[in-house]
């Protein structure tokens, strides 16, 4: 679409506004509305500028003026204004030397696309993420000197099964059986059925949902595969509705990795792949019908996957999931059909188009647009080395013994041994000028200094129970 064919959508929708958004280092959407007076071919040659140093990871306050450039291709209507809007993604630039923005996610994967055809590699790269979240009816939480608490209720809670709810009609889902009877049981087929129609409204095709394994409304909304910037387009606007939808239902949606103890937590599933001259490079005649080409891709990934944890997994929640021994696949081994690998082929179909890998310790909090593009430039580093991805582990990996398990590698146990893993492995990311080391260091010392330093300084409530009487 052309910035003259989104001017003229404004007209033929009869938008009344328009809502520019982009994306933060952190991950999350940020936004401004102007009122369509104000929508013009101007607007996608001039942009329009904000203050860059209120934003998470940024600019400082001495150089904060910068600039989002429409990008008329992503226009659509958004589907939760009580006033007619259009919605246009933005990328941003130095209002200055109107370069792009280095540490601007959506920037970052652009460049990550980029590399696949200036890299020789092929000509597009395919995602194909399966994001889980929980839909709950109530999340309480506080943190001060005094006390910390977290409490999170859903009516499908199997906690709530005894619950006086005038009537209680039971139908609450098992710890780790929510995959996925029908309903009664499954009580949440309207609300995803909600979220699908307007993820197809905003344009994005959706493949199926369900209940996911866990009790109290865990969710699985599957997206068709898309190349990557898009993908990671979609990514943002699948977790806008998801959180719009459930609060129009008076509930809550969380995409934390793990919000109930006990019970599985939420991954985030990352299909993937690499075409030339409209082939998949993916296919081959070797092990689960893939090519050297996806063996060393998943080599690749397999090498620099505990830097990968510090972009796919990116919170210190995240490690609540990626337990070893439980149902996350933190062991870095590969296998075909086997879910308890992190990286998985597929084998739903043996057509060359369907040939794909899933790399499964992600996670939904991830930025899509860095998350993405950390995995792309790590396979197509294992290409470019022609590293070797060594044998398939085809075994139920969780049933293991120790010494079968000593010389399978695991992603890191925590958010800061990824961040030590990162600092010590960015070399592929810097190739091609996708990611730069700015990027690098600034993730760093956010990460550091926001997140796991605060959690250090407070006492977490399960050390009174396990040190109050010593």
């Amino acid at each position: 679409m052309t910035p003259q064919e989104a001017i003229a959508l404004a007209k033929e929708t009869g938008a009344e506004l328009v809502d520019l958004k982009f994306m933060d280092l952190i991950g999350t959407w940020q936004h401004f509305t102007i009122p369509v007076s104000e929508y013009n071919e101007d607007l996608f040659e001039d942009g329009s500028g904000f203050d860059g140093s209120s934003i998470r990871g940024w600019q400082p306050i001495n150089a904060s003026d910068m600039l989002v450039m429409p990008d008329s291709s992503t226009a659509v209507m958004d589907p939760f204004c009580e006033k007619p809007t259009l919605s246009l993604l933005g990328n941003i630039v130095d209002p200055i030397t109107r370069e792009a923005y280095s540490r601007d996610p959506r920037g970052i994967a652009k460049r990550a696309e980029n590399y696949v055809q200036s890299g020789g590699f092929g000509e597009v790269a395919y995602f194909g993420p399966e994001p889980e979240f929980f839909i709950l009816d109530e999340v309480r939480f506080d943190q001060n000197a005094y006390e910390g608490y977290y409490h999170v209720n859903s009516v499908e809670g199997v906690w709530n099964s005894g619950r006086e709810e005038s009537p209680n009609l039971g139908y609450k889902p098992r710890h780790k059986e929510g995959y996925f009877p029908v309903p009664p049981l499954d009580s949440y087929q309207d609300i995803r059925t909600e979220m699908v129609q307007m993820m197809e409204q905003v344009g994005i095709r959706v493949e199926k949902h369900h209940h996911e394994v866990a009790t109290a409304g865990q969710a699985e909304i599957d997206l068709r595969f898309l190349p990557l910037v898009q993908m990671a387009d979609a990514l943002q606007w699948y977790k806008y509705i998801v959180k719009n939808v459930a609060k129009k239902h008076g509930k809550t949606a969380t995409f934390m990795p793990k919000p109930v103890f006990g019970d599985n937590g939420s991954g985030m599933h990352t299909h993937q792949s690499v075409w030339k001259d409209g082939n998949p490079l993916f296919a081959g005649d070797g092990y689960g019908g893939m090519s050297e080409f996806a063996m060393h891709y998943i080599a690749g990934i397999l090498a620099h996957a505990p830097a990968i944890c510090a972009f796919a997994a990116p919170t210190a929640n995240s490690y609540r999931r990626l337990v070893p021994g439980f149902e996350a696949p933190v062991n870095l081994a590969y296998s075909s059909r086997n879910r308890s690998a992190a990286v998985r082929i597929p084998m739903y179909s043996m057509s060359p188009k369907a040939k794909r890998i899933e790399v499964r310790f992600p996670d939904a909090t991830s930025n899509g647009y860095l998350a993405f593009s950390a995995m792309l430039m790590a396979g197509l580093d294992g290409v470019e080395r022609r590293l070797n991805p060594g044998d398939p582990l085809d075994k139920d990996i969780y049933a293991l013994t120790p010494e079968e398990l000593a010389n399978v590698p695991s992603v890191p146990g925590s958010l800061p041994e990824a961040l030590d893993a990162l600092e010590k492995d960015y070399d592929f990311l810097l190739k091609g000028d996708v990611f730069t080391q700015d990027v690098v260091e600034t993730w760093v010392e956010y990460k550091r200094t926001q997140e796991i330093d605060e959690l250090r300084l407070r006492p977490h409530p399960y050390e009174f129970a396990l040190y109050y009487d010593a």
